[in-house]
């Protein structure tokens, strides 16, 4: 990435399946910063509940928020994480631990979703919990300091488009899948 913001904190964050992992991997590559994955911070109990089909509730998430929130502090130079960050509560915990948080939020369908979690098998995560997610989706797309993408493009155009948001240029992409406004725009 070419010029960007001397210190960045972002979160890769969208439903199970949207492909948060591999964007953050491109995102931290080109910006020299770290990788957090938050999936790797949930307790034993969390990890158990989801592998068993059951959805995490709020009080479940609590602990795992504190945690990243800490561990987004934990890094002054800047990081990336992966994080569902479904609720606007989620994301504004995150955002009182480091001014200045930015979200990329992975936009796809429900069916879509469904699918990639059924092609990764052994993943904590199973197809059954998809349709809890967007349940729980508050849609971000409003918010500021939140670039919404569509999930199924190419992730070499996905890198290109949180580059271009990142150095402050309008972002030119095709309309993402929207799991509220069909008519929304990034």
């Amino acid at each position: 990435m070419s010029f960007v913001p001397s210190t960045v904190f972002l979160v890769v964050m969208g439903v199970a399946g949207c492909g948060k992992s591999s964007l953050g991997q491109v995102c931290a590559a080109h910006l020299g910063l770290p990788l957090l994955e938050g999936d790797d911070f949930h307790s034993s109990s969390n990890v158990n509940k989801m592998r068993s089909g059951v959805p995490l509730s709020d009080d479940d998430r609590q602990t795992w928020l504190d945690t990243l929130a800490a561990q987004l502090q934990a890094h002054p130079g800047g990081v990336v994480l992966t994080c569902s960050a479904l609720r606007q509560r989620y994301r504004d915990r995150l955002r009182a631990a480091v001014p200045g948080l930015r979200f990329v939020f992975l936009s796809l369908t429900q069916d879509q979703a469904r699918e990639r979690v059924a092609a990764r098998p052994g993943h904590l995560f199973p197809v059954s919990l998809v349709a809890s997610q967007f349940e729980t989706l508050e849609d971000p797309s409003s918010e500021v300091g939140v670039l919404r993408v569509d999930a199924t493009r190419p992730l070499a155009e996905l890198g290109a488009q949180v580059e271009q948001w990142l150095q402050g240029s309008p972002v030119v992409a095709p309309v993402a899948a929207s799991v509220s406004n069909p008519s929304l725009e990034v």
